[in-house]
């Protein structure tokens, strides 16, 4: 007796252990993309050299479905606007940095310059390097952008930690509201438009297309897709300048975190949301995304905010 509950127990050890390497996130860099894997699953690629800034496409959510809009990397889905060709999936650029527009594809262009990536301890890390080069080619600034890919229970994480550095002569990131970090999301979460079934939320209790431009900590949006009720929430760390943060969260599907369009958010005069950052220095943002499943009650957005809040980024 006391021999079989030995292998019951060892035979469930082996069990939870190859569940758990199978739960292993990896990073793995190939010519111009880079992988990021779940075990055997794919989470997300991040892009660099086929358009005029990184980009990471698809962004698979705990459900197995893409949570971004398949258009224009693809077209694959007839209920997808072919709208803003500059809205890939999900990303970070701005608008007006020293009279620059780095946000639509006019000829500016983020360039990649270093990757660093690594996989331990369960999670996943890739620390890149960019150049913000003018349409002449002039270096404006650089930046140094650390992601970290982690999991919570069935949610899914990457955290962004961007340092914008002042590296070519003083910067000035404009007072825009085309910007910043931002997320494209599958048709169905949308709040308007053809098959949108979606809602928006953030900590503040706004609701709907009412969020735009309004501050919060965190913002959710989320719906149907595929059949299950997915979301995609946003969360600004304490950390940041301006925190909470003013959001870009449109009901056609753009769902972004700006800090800087102040005189179009809250009616300042034109300028007031300029962050000027002197020559040599930096100044560092720090946002996480959590794909989860149900709604921001259901997977209780606001305690994981809470903790994300409270405990230093990785």
């Amino acid at each position: 007796m006391r021999k079989k509950l030995l292998f019951v127990i060892i035979a469930a050890v082996i069990v939870s252990s190859n569940a758990l390497a199978e739960e292993k996130i990896k990073v793995k860099e190939k010519d111009g993309t880079v992988d990021i894997t779940i075990g055997k699953e794919l989470f997300t690629t991040y892009n660099y050299n086929d358009a005029a800034r990184p980009y990471f496409y698809p962004v698979i959510g705990p459900t197995g479905d893409n949570f971004t809009r398949h258009w224009p990397m693809k077209n694959i889905n007839k209920d997808e606007e072919k709208d803003h060709p500059h809205h890939r999936s999900l990303w970070y650029t701005h608008g007006d940095v020293n009279g620059h527009d780095f946000w639509h594809d006019k000829g500016c262009k983020i360039v990649q310059t270093k990757i660093k990536t690594s996989s331990k301890n369960g999670t996943g890390s890739m620390i890149v390097e960019n150049e913000w080069r003018a349409k002449n080619g002039k270096v404006i600034c650089t930046d140094e952008r650390k992601h970290t890919f982690s999991l919570s229970g069935e949610s899914r994480i990457i955290d962004f930690e961007i340092t914008i550095k002042a590296s070519h002569g003083k910067v000035v990131m404009g007072d825009t509201k085309e910007g910043t970090m931002a997320f494209r999301v599958a048709p169905t979460l949308r709040n308007r438009g053809k098959v949108a079934q979606g809602k928006m939320v953030n900590s503040e209790g706004g609701t709907g297309k009412g969020i735009w431009g309004k501050r919060a900590k965190w913002a959710d949006y989320y719906g149907p897709l595929n059949g299950k009720t997915v979301g995609i929430a946003w969360m600004d760390h304490p950390d940041n300048p301006r925190h909470p943060t003013t959001w870009m969260a449109r009901d056609y599907g753009f769902f972004g975190i700006n800090p800087f369009g102040l005189s179009h958010f809250e009616k300042k005069p034109k300028g007031a949301g300029n962050m000027e950052i002197p020559e040599g220095e930096s100044v560092t943002f720090k946002y996480r995304l959590l794909l989860h499943k149900g709604t921001p009650i259901e997977a209780d957005i606001k305690k994981l905010y809470e903790e994300y809040a409270r405990n230093p980024t990785p």
